[in-house]
């Protein structure tokens, strides 16, 4: 009987312990589809779901490289002095892939202090996972409007038509 009550309480102990700032981050691409030499746009949600502020949030995203992606706007290293408790920042990142291929979309990391005078704490964002990056000509190729077929389809109908209706006035 007394174990469980123990057990009860060392719970509650430790959870009123942990007063402070906890973030939760995600990392999310926007675009349905990651195409070569088109803008991918991504986007960082921190949520604190903590007591207190988050202090000297920093967001680091280390996972493209330059060979593999330019950077069209934003940075993928951004710093906050503070989230208050109960409250999201965002951050939008806009890249262009330079090649063709898979891709594994890893996690950005994010450190901060939970209270004044506490160790640094180290977090992650979730992590979008392997994609596709397809190639701006099999993109172009699925979805661009095939006028130019439709036209030639069109013409060699009408074409072949005449022809058969110019036979039939000849014989």
């Amino acid at each position: 009987m007394k174990l469980p009550l123990l057990a009860v309480f060392a719970l509650v102990f430790v959870a009123h312990c942990e007063d402070g700032a906890r973030l939760l981050a995600s990392k999310s691409l926007l675009n349905r589809y990651a195409v070569e030499g088109k803008d991918l746009t991504l986007q960082y949600n921190i949520y604190n779901v903590g007591s207190s502020a988050a202090l000297d949030v920093e967001l680091s995203d280390d996972s493209f490289p330059p060979e593999d992606f330019g950077i069209v706007s934003g940075m993928l290293s951004v710093k906050w002095d503070r989230i208050a408790p109960a409250s999201n920042v965002s951050h939008t990142v806009v890249l262009r892939p330079l090649k063709a291929g898979y891709f594994n979309f890893t996690s950005a990391t994010i450190t901060y202090l939970a209270q004044e005078g506490a160790q640094v704490v180290v977090g992650f964002t979730s992590a979008p996972g392997q994609g596709g990056i397809l190639a701006q000509r099999d993109f172009d190729r699925r979805f661009s409007p095939h006028f130019v077929s439709t036209f030639q389809l069109t013409t060699e109908k009408c074409t072949t038509a005449a022809a058969a209706q110019c036979r039939g006035f000849l014989l």
